[in-house]
């Protein structure tokens, strides 16, 4: 592969965190996970909207990043997502908006349907009724964020004459990404308003399957609505942990990666593994196997992406979905290998650096003797120096 421009990094959290544990501490613990992501280096960072199953308890994404914007300096900071059929549209364009001022300018608005079935059963709404909820909200939303005056009747909100009084901070405006899985619905909103995308679940073989097919999607419905879509901006989503060898990345997701199985399988709907899986190491292989995720070294991880940008065609951000199956020092480390050692692989960082020293190499069997040369010259100088002014002493 030959990657066209400098990649991005960051994690998506959603996040998930067993009902077993202190959700106080839970939540904290993802803040010190983004400062560390933060003083590392890496991009940006999302954080989810749910409301029900009792692992994803998070319900504002807007309240927790204006918390972690506060406690670091550069990274920026993406709403993942804010679920437009549950808010006014309205509301959402004041909160987004405050949200970055409050940042300086680190927001990324990202916006979806909704994940999950029992949330919306929660609201008393059908799920085929998300998707034209989240395309007549970002129609409205759009417009506030123009600082147009919007007048609008629904079933479900009712704007009359309204403005937000807040400019973003942001000019000409934040970056606005659409979420997309397997179904056309993103990628048709991302070309029809020219914004970015997100691509969830990007390493599952549904997702893989369908990720070149929805660019064309993207590209076919900015033609036609004369708007422009572009791949720097397109980002794809999976999870990973690496360690420096594959044993130590296996005995470091035997500590949480059997209940975000149980999560995924049982009470969410992924379905990631077989029945007959029942150990960390069966869900290892099969994870493994299907090429969902990476658990190993970073030598892996540079194959994953890889791998991710001859399936796409190219894109411009991946994103870790962050886990609890490692303790927090593993969890660290694994951001911390895959800053030092993954990232500069797709970000122009090293190619210069191994050019010197094969320029070094390649002229090491001409320049070095010369070298010993001179140092032995400058050796013999110095003992004949010292020889005359011991021989003037004497004189003297």
């Amino acid at each position: 592969m030959t990657v066209r421009w400098p990649m991005r990094f960051g994690s998506f959290i959603s996040p998930i965190h067993s009902p077993d544990e202190n959700p106080n501490l839970a939540i904290h613990q993802d803040i010190a996970l983004i400062q560390h992501m933060d003083a590392l280096g890496y991009d940006e960072v999302w954080m989810g909207e749910h409301h029900s199953t009792g692992w994803e308890y998070v319900g504002s994404p807007e309240v927790f990043l204006s918390y972690a914007a506060a406690r670091t300096n550069r990274i920026k900071l993406g709403t993942g997502v804010v679920s437009l059929p549950y808010h006014s549209p309205y509301h959402v364009a004041e909160r987004v908006t405050l949200l970055d001022h409050l940042s300086r300018g680190r927001l990324i608005f990202g916006v979806g349907p909704g994940a999950l079935a029992y949330d919306a059963y929660q609201f008393g709404l059908r799920s085929d009724e998300l998707r034209p909820r989240m395309e007549e909200s970002l129609d409205i939303i759009l417009a506030l964020l123009r600082g147009e005056r919007v007048t609008r009747r629904t079933d479900w909100f009712d704007l009359r004459d309204a403005k937000i009084q807040l400019r973003p901070y942001s000019q000409p405006g934040f970056e606005i990404a659409v979420t997309c899985t397997t179904s056309p619905a993103g990628p048709k909103l991302a070309g029809r308003h020219g914004i970015s995308m997100l691509s969830l679940n990007a390493t599952q073989v549904a997702g893989m399957s369908t990720l070149g097919n929805n660019w064309e999607v993207a590209e076919e419905q900015a033609a036609k609505h004369g708007t422009s879509v572009d791949r720097r901006n397109w980002r794809l989503v999976g999870p990973m942990h690496i360690a420096e060898t594959e044993e130590q990345a296996r005995r470091d997701v035997r500590h949480g990666l059997p209940k975000w199985i149980y999560y995924n399988t049982k009470v969410g709907t992924l379905g990631l593994v077989p029945e007959s899986a029942s150990t960390s190491d069966h869900y290892v292989d099969a994870l493994k196997e299907n090429a969902f995720a990476v658990i190993g070294t970073p030598a892996d991880a540079i194959a994953q992406i890889e791998r991710l940008w001859d399936l796409s065609g190219g894109f411009g951000a991946f994103l870790f979905w962050a886990h609890d199956w490692a303790n927090t020092e593993a969890t660290r480390r694994s951001y911390e290998l895959f800053a030092k050692y993954v990232a500069p692989a797709f970000q122009g960082r090293i190619e210069s650096l191994r050019e010197s020293e094969e320029h070094a190499l390649r002229h090491r069997a001409e320049l070095a003797p010369q070298a010993a040369a001179a140092r032995l010259k400058a050796t013999e100088a110095y003992a004949a120096e010292k020889a005359n002014e011991n021989q003037r002493r004497v004189g003297n």
